[in-house]
């Protein structure tokens, strides 16, 4: 009785060994095709950098290099418009002097002057290599005022219902005098250049332009006075 005991206890054991490695195995086998899935949905995939260096078709076809900018100028548009911008700029066909234009259309109310700086130096570096078409829709105010006005020109367009706003620098701050006084002059200094850069990229003069933000009210303009101040250079037909 003992050593038939003792069998019994043997067999047990290998048969729970047994019935182990077989329940890994069909785990393992369970497994292995949500990896393969997963693995084919990541194939499937493309990226915006795809897109724009010729992961669906290449970037050298107009539509992949129309850019739509619509909203508020802030730090995560602006990053994405000025990473398109800089990969758009550098592609082009080998044989070719210069990239393909850059289409842009703007829809914006405005917002940060320090976006809208970043992006307008952008551009002006992006337009060594190609054309920067600018369209304006619907409202280009504020800030992309100087976003319409920097495209190449001659090649600025608008719509004919756009509605186009310029102000002065809006700042506002709270704390001791000292600081008041700094970030005072620091909002005068973006308002003076905002200024020259309208003025270099406008048919009006700083003078000009300094009158119409002298009203201390919002400047609307229809499409057809953008055009005569330089803004734009026809209408969208």
């Amino acid at each position: 009785m003992r050593n038939l005991s003792k069998k019994t206890k043997k067999t047990k054991k290998k048969v729970e060994e047994v019935e182990e490695i077989s329940e890994e195995e069909s785990s393992s086998e369970e497994e292995a095709p949500e990896e393969e899935v997963i693995e084919e949905e990541e194939e499937g995939q493309l990226t915006l950098m795809d897109l724009l260096t010729g992961g669906s078709g290449g970037a050298s076809t107009p539509e992949a290099r129309s850019i739509m900018f619509v909203g508020e100028v802030n730090e995560e548009r602006a990053a994405d418009l000025i990473s398109a911008l800089l990969v758009l700029s550098q592609t082009k066909d080998p044989d070719a002097e210069r990239a393909e234009p850059i289409k842009l259309y703007v829809s914006t109310y405005g917002g940060s002057a320090d976006e809208m700086f970043g992006i307008y130096d952008v551009v002006n570096f992006c337009k060594k290599f190609c054309d920067i078409e600018t369209i304006g829709l619907g409202k280009v105010m504020s800030a992309g005022t100087l976003m319409l006005a920097s495209g190449t020109k001659g090649k600025r367009k608008i719509g004919r219902h756009c509605r186009v706003m310029i102000h002065a620098v809006n700042g506002g701050q709270v704390g001791d005098i000292h600081n008041l006084q700094n970030e005072l002059e620091q909002t005068v200094g973006l308002q003076d250049s905002y200024i020259q850069a309208l003025s270099n990229e406008t048919n009006m003069t700083k003078r000009q332009i300094q009158t119409l933000i002298n009203r201390k009210v919002n400047v609307y303009l229809t499409a057809e006075e953008a055009i005569e101040k330089g803004l734009a250079d026809e209408i969208l037909e």
